[in-house]
């Protein structure tokens, strides 16, 4: 994964994580303020409930003929219209007595005798307002437990009430109240169980919609954090690209040139002058080194052919003595071995300075890799080895001679190798647009591990190629530097016991037409 995309990763994810954290807090927020309003509604209502049940009369018989299909009297339904509310009272209780005797229950089976017996006279002494004997609250050993057990004597409880007009269940949430009411005009207050609640649909109607619109608003922001974490990063990124791109275009053949140095004064400007004064040193040392080669090669190129010319003339107008005879053909055999080393010193040193010049013409491939094998075929018969020409016909643009020079050290190579039979192989590539020169062998075949360094200037394959077939490790070398020029590319394929193929895959290049007529 690239380093743009991982930025836009981790600032997307970070974002997420804000936008979730930032979710959270405001549903929560809101939740409890929406719920917080709500208990302050109920305890206003418990408040007023306090104050005028007494005028309610709840408890006196002849206000039941008042009293409507659902038990509801008409001034409680005027004075507490959005309220469900249920009362319990505990005559045989005061709050101290209560808390007193709650408190000498420890354990589990006198607490719930206890709790059993507040209940059954809880029971026994109902009043409604807005509701019926069959929505009934009812609390459970814990919610009760809690209710008495509470410092302030109340807890918020969560049911759901039929409303008796509708006849739709609803949620609710009820503040249960324990304490003194006066249920009876004239009487003093009796202990009570309160029951206060309202509906939570519209809180819960809310926090849905407010739910919605924070997930939509959270994945837009999400998406407008990548789409722009995604292009920051690219323009930051920007001139650390161009610097690559221009460090990839740039080899052995054109090490003057630089990479752009961004005016942004970061990193990527310090990296970008490290990288060009380390290609200025690198350019300075390839530099001395083709000079060294180029120098050296023509310095010894003169010595070497006085020595050989000397040791030809003493061949040819002296009688040296046997010994001596095989000392001068020893002498002339190395000397023309050295030439031909300097030659490819030479080769190289061109090759590698970009000073060698191709002079490109129209090539047909199948006629001109028969042109290599007839002229190797008298080598090739010494040693008893067939040289056989096969493939698709493939008109394209190089230099012959140069290319010669290619096959030629590829087909010598596989001769070296002891291989009996050697085949030059023409193929189109790419749709034609590009062609592939072969040549395979069957001799011993080259181990993997070397396939690697075969183009590595003086490496030889001890195994397959020995020294004494008079190789000094340049011929790959120098045949890469005439592929690279053309734009084209060279590798070897090899199996130990099955042999080799070298290929050698070339642009066609800007090649007329040909006719059948054209190909002879």
């Amino acid at each position: 994964m690239s380093l743009r995309w991982r930025l836009t990763l981790f600032y997307s994810g970070l974002v997420a994580l804000v936008l979730a954290a930032v979710s959270v807090s405001v549903f929560f927020t809101i939740r409890g303020s929406l719920i917080g309003n709500l208990e302050r509604e109920l305890g206003n209502s418990y408040l007023l409930l306090r104050d005028v049940v007494p005028g309610l009369n709840l408890k006196d018989p002849s206000t039941s003929e008042e009293r409507d299909a659902a038990g509801i009297l008409p001034r409680a339904v005027y004075l507490f219209p959005d309220d469900a509310i249920q009362v319990e009272e505990l005559p045989t209780y005061d709050l101290a007595s209560l808390m007193r005797d709650f408190g000498e229950a420890r354990d589990p089976q006198a607490r719930r005798q206890l709790l059993n017996f507040v209940r059954s006279q809880a029971g026994s002494r109902r009043q409604f307002i807005r509701m019926g004997p069959d929505n009934a609250i009812r609390l459970s050993d814990e919610e009760l437990t809690r209710l008495i057990g509470s410092p302030n004597g109340r807890i918020l409880v969560e049911r759901e009430v039929r409303d008796p007009y509708t006849d739709i269940r609803r949620p609710h949430l009820f503040m249960v109240v324990l304490g003194p009411l006066q249920l009876d005009p004239g009487a003093p207050p009796n202990l009570a169980v309160a029951y206060v609640g309202r509906p939570l649909d519209p809180a819960l109607r809310t926090l849905a919609q407010l739910q919605r619109g924070v997930l939509a608003l959270s994945l837009l922001g999400l998406l407008a954090a990548a789409a722009g974490a995604y292009v920051l990063a690219g323009r930051a990124l920007r001139p650390l690209r161009q610097v690559r791109q221009a460090a990839e275009g740039i080899g052995g053949q054109n090490l003057d040139e630089r990479v752009p140095v961004p005016r942004t004064g970061d990193e990527v400007q310090a990296l970008a002058q490290a990288l060009n004064a380390m290609l200025g040193r690198l350019q300075a040392s390839f530099e001395a080194q083709r000079r060294f080669t180029s120098d050296a090669s023509h310095e010894l190129r003169t010595p070497v052919t006085a020595i050989s010319g000397h040791a030809g003339y003493l061949l040819r107008r002296t009688n040296p003595t046997g010994q001596q005879r095989e000392s001068l053909n020893i002498i002339r055999s190395e000397s023309e071995r050295l030439t031909a080393l300097i030659a490819s010193l030479l080769e190289l040193a061109r090759s590698d300075s970009g000073a060698l010049t191709l002079t490109r013409q129209p090539i047909l491939s199948t006629l001109f890799l028969g042109e290599v094998a007839r002229e190797l075929a008298p080598l090739g018969q010494a040693q008893g080895t067939e040289l056989r020409v096969a493939g698709e016909e493939v008109a394209f643009e190089g230099d012959p001679d140069r290319l010669k020079q290619v096959l030629i050290n590829l087909v010598g190579n596989a001769l070296k190798a002891g291989a009996t039979t050697v085949t030059l192989t023409s193929t189109p590539q790419e749709e034609g647009r590009e062609v592939r020169l072969s040549v395979g062998d069957d001799g011993p075949g080259i181990p993997p591990e070397h396939l690697s360094r075969l183009f590595d200037r003086f490496y030889r394959v001890e195994d397959s190629r020995s020294r004494d077939a008079g190789g000094a490790g340049l011929g790959l070398s120098i045949a890469k530097g005439i592929v690279d020029a053309h734009g084209g590319r060279i590798w070897l394929e090899s199996e130990v016991g099955k042999g080799t193929v070298a290929h050698v895959q070339l642009p066609v290049g800007d090649v007329p037409e040909l006719e059948d007529g054209d190909v002879p």
